[in-house]
């Protein structure tokens, strides 16, 4: 008897977690997404608020300032339309897109789920322009559209709290809980874009492409940017120790996605 409970426990443990698996749109890998995305949009909305009263946007007659919120509302547009020819714009459903500009020396964006984007100025020197810009903007919207950060959320409680449900781990811990997804998303991490797998990350360098040519600015940029990253970044690990991709592996994979990004280029 104990080994047909056993065997039905397995089963319903494989249905759950079938049911759970979304498949990326685009590279069509499989991801554990346990987390009910509305609870995730109003966890992130939570957090973009705190952060915000503490470190207020840059508001009034500011040329960057306009550039991310320019940029931002082009960027939302071009993935609505990817999305539409993909037959996915549901994933982004209840998006209420908001982005902002923080007088904070980091190098560091991040968008969170439901389209709230932020740019710190620390990252504009290596961005150097508005289609510098628009690789990092396009990567962390990437993130945002691919459900990473469900993902590494699912993976985190699984992890700390046993799968305990995000509902749950709020009520009975919730700095624990608050402070694994800030984690996720770099929000108060030196360095900036390091929250993510190289998996995670190479899907985002991917979309991000498309996006970003879409909404009118040249994906070739890219190569230009992440070269600019690698080389503020000092040394880094091997790959094979480390959670992002090479930067060798990084722009080879870019120049190899390139020709296909072209095809959605508009220039504007």
């Amino acid at each position: 008897m104990k080994r047909f409970v056993s065997i039905a426990l397995f089963a319903a443990s494989l249905s759950v977690l079938t049911a759970a698996c979304f498949t990326n749109p685009v590279t069509g890998r499989k991801s554990l997404n346990l987390v009910n995305e509305s609870e995730m949009r109003q966890l992130g909305t939570t957090q973009y608020t705190s952060f915000l009263a503490s470190n207020p946007a840059v508001t009034g007659t500011n040329a960057n300032a306009d550039m991310v919120k320019r940029l931002g509302n082009r960027m939302a547009a071009a993935v609505s339309e990817y999305l539409k020819m993909k037959g996915q714009q549901s994933l982004i459903s209840g998006y209420q897109w908001e982005f902002n500009l923080v007088n904070n020396n980091q190098v560091n964006a991040w968008c969170m789920p439901g389209g709230k984007v932020v740019v710190y100025t620390g990252i504009l020197p290596v961005t150097q322009t508005e289609t510098g810009l628009a690789v990092v903007m396009a990567h962390e919207i990437a993130h945002a559209v691919a459900r990473h950060g469900n993902e590494r959320m699912s993976q985190g409680l699984v992890a700390q709290f046993g799968g305990e449900a995000l509902s749950a781990a709020l009520s009975s811990k919730p700095a624990q809980t608050q402070n694994l997804f800030n984690s996720i998303y770099g929000i108060g991490a030196q360095g900036g874009l390091l929250a993510y797998s190289r998996s995670q990350e190479t899907e985002a360098d991917e979309m991000g492409l498309y996006f970003m040519a879409l909404a009118g600015y040249d994906p070739n940029e890219a190569v230009s940017f992440w070269s600019r990253m690698a080389a503020q970044s000092g040394q880094k690990p091997m790959e094979l120790l480390s959670t992002h991709p090479a930067d060798s592996r990084r722009v080879s994979d870019i120049k190899g996605w390139l020709p296909r990004a072209m095809q959605y280029y508009k220039p504007r």
